[in-house]
């Protein structure tokens, strides 16, 4: 018979064991939320799913039972099969640890599989990091890589974080580059992977003697920041990269690739177009139409990045600011290491 496991305990098997965790829930629902590392082995797929839980509703518990009995018995060799090609143990999750979770472990185990099931499902995941999300404040000093849009903050913090420095990567949790442009060729997160992301890291980080995290908005996509990080964020050391304006056009480019999402781009500038002086504007469409991208970027920079910038520049203390002028990336990498290893006077790569 399987056992059931508790979720701290799941926790903790992440970080010591090698297992495989899987989902049984539909497909919609495991890309909405998961938890992380684990794999999808659905009990019934999204038409099924609503076909039962419709009988649920319209005629009754026992009823849906029948159906999805009906349902799963054709699907069951498929379903064995999979499990059986993990070749590991494994621990399966639904919405509760209800009845999907506790027929795949029932199969699994009479197939001779060791196998446990999440006591609580995702539900029980999805309040562990609700309650961390409120209790944290945040109490790590944090460097905060700040700076003109295309200084490759982003690929600094990357480069950093390669290099074993504790990095929060929040445009890579929220999956959005945190501007106007910055869904494009990619989906973001929504707000319970982006929060369930964010304290995965954090537990991570949580022994560290400080963080490094790019300085974003409160909103970076359909995510938002918790309260507390933002505001320990805002009152941190910012590290100002300046590079030269050819470097900042070409990270962009590179970082975009505007040659292949050309209408995601000019959709993306229709809804800030307002906001550009008239004739920069229309000089702006014309470039886009034209895929003459360089002069795009250059005045986009210009006339509605760079002022924007300038203005936030003002929001911190000038004893919170330290200026780092480079010109090309690696360059820039120097500076930040150099500077974060004099200001802890210890090497802290972990």
């Amino acid at each position: 018979m399987f056992q059931d496991i508790e979720l701290l305990d799941l926790l903790k098997k992440q970080k010591e064991e090698s297992f495989c965790l899987v989902d049984v829930r539909s497909p919609q629902e495991f890309a909405e939320f998961r938890i992380p590392g684990s794999i999808n082995i659905p009990v019934f797929d999204n038409e099924e799913r609503a076909e039962v839980g419709t009988i649920y509703k319209q005629i009754g518990p026992e009823a849906a039972k029948e159906k999805g009995l009906e349902i799963f018995s054709i699907k069951l060799p498929e379903f064995i099969a999979q499990f059986q090609s993990l070749g590991k143990e494994k621990i399966v999750y639904c919405w509760r640890g209800g009845m999907r979770s506790k027929t795949a472990a029932t199969v699994v185990d009479l197939m001779g599989q060791q196998v446990s099931r999440l006591n609580g499902g995702i539900r029980s995941y999805r309040q562990w990091v609700v309650n961390k999300i409120e209790q944290q404040q945040f109490s790590s000093k944090m460097y905060v890589l700040n700076g003109y849009t295309g200084t490759g903050k982003t690929i600094l913090l990357h480069r950093l974080k390669q290099q074993g420095y504790p990095v929060l990567d929040l445009e890579g949790m929220a999956n959005h580059r945190g501007s106007i442009f910055g869904q494009i060729g990619l989906e973001p997160n929504n707000q319970k992977t982006f929060e369930s992301l964010l304290v995965q890291e954090m537990e991570r980080y949580d022994q560290a003697p400080f963080v490094l995290l790019e300085g974003e908005s409160k909103r970076i996509g359909k995510a938002t920041l918790p309260l507390s990080l933002h505001e320990t964020k805002e009152a941190s050391m910012q590290l100002f990269i300046h590079l030269p304006l050819e470097k900042r056009i070409e990270n962009i480019l590179r970082e975009y690739n505007p040659e292949e999402h050309q209408a995601q781009v000019i959709e993306a500038f229709a809804r800030i177009r307002k906001h550009i002086h008239t004739p920069a504007a229309k000089q702006i469409a014309v470039d886009l139409e034209q895929g003459n991208f360089p002069s795009a970027v250059a005045l986009l920079l210009e006339y509605y990045y760079d002022p924007r910038y300038e203005h936030t520049l003002h929001h911190y203390p000038e004893d919170k600011q330290v200026h780092i002028h480079a010109d090309d990336l690696d360059e820039a990498l120097d500076a930040v290491v150099n500077f974060i290893e004099q200001k802890e006077k210890i090497n802290i790569k972990l």
